[in-house]
């Protein structure tokens, strides 16, 4: 059994989706972050970065239990424990992969995640890094949108790097993005919203 540290954020859902994807059960502990729970000294020992998602896995390596921290390496290592296709496990596919899911660990994650911030949460009005962050949003949008015109999903075949980035553009309204802008993106998301796991996976924590 696995145990799933999270709550209802795009990087938080990256991890339930997957467990959902990979037929895994789990239990879920709803780390409130704006209580600060993810401060405390039991949630420190499994992730010392302090955020979720993180999970403990009681069969991991060698049968001995395991905690991962870091949203990638939980959808690296979940592929791997189960063999799944979701990351191909040699050859040019999986390192396509490896490549669109940095791309969403270096550019989209941090860069929506500042443009939600400053345009929907911040407490101070501040216009340039408004401007700065919404900018490279819509240069990521672009990106992407450019790749999913040249194939159905980010690395060819639906993976870990389009569970990595779907919970980040289905939050474009706290982007101010009109995703009708992006018609390749529109569709992969369509297509990804329609899948059963990633429903469930969405909905995590209740």
């Amino acid at each position: 059994m696995i145990d799933l540290y999270t709550k209802g954020t795009p990087n938080g859902r990256k991890a339930s989706v997957m467990l959902e994807e990979v037929d895994l059960p789990y239990n879920v502990h709803v780390i409130d972050i704006g209580k600060g729970d993810q401060f405390t000294p039991e949630f420190v020992a499994i992730n010392p970065n302090s955020k979720i998602p993180a999970i403990v896995d009681g069969d991991g390596p060698g049968g001995k239990p395991m905690a991962l921290f870091e949203s990638g390496a939980i959808l690296i290592y979940l592929a791997d424990k189960t063999g799944s296709d979701l990351l191909p496990k040699d050859g040019a596919e999986r390192y396509a992969v490896m490549e669109w899911l940095m791309f969403q660990m270096a550019g989209v994650g941090p860069m929506f995640g500042q443009t939600h911030h400053f345009l929907k949460f911040a407490k101070v009005d501040v216009p340039y890094a408004k401007e700065r962050y919404s900018t490279e949003t819509r240069r990521l949008y672009g990106v992407l949108d450019k790749r999913l015109g040249e194939a159905e999903y980010m690395a060819g075949a639906y993976s870990i790097a389009d569970i990595a980035t779907y919970p980040w553009v289905m939050r474009h309204e706290f982007q101010q993005v009109d995703l009708g802008e992006f018609p390749n993106v529109k569709r992969w998301a369509e297509a990804i919203s329609a899948r059963p796991a990633v429903q469930r996976g969405m909905e995590v924590p209740a």
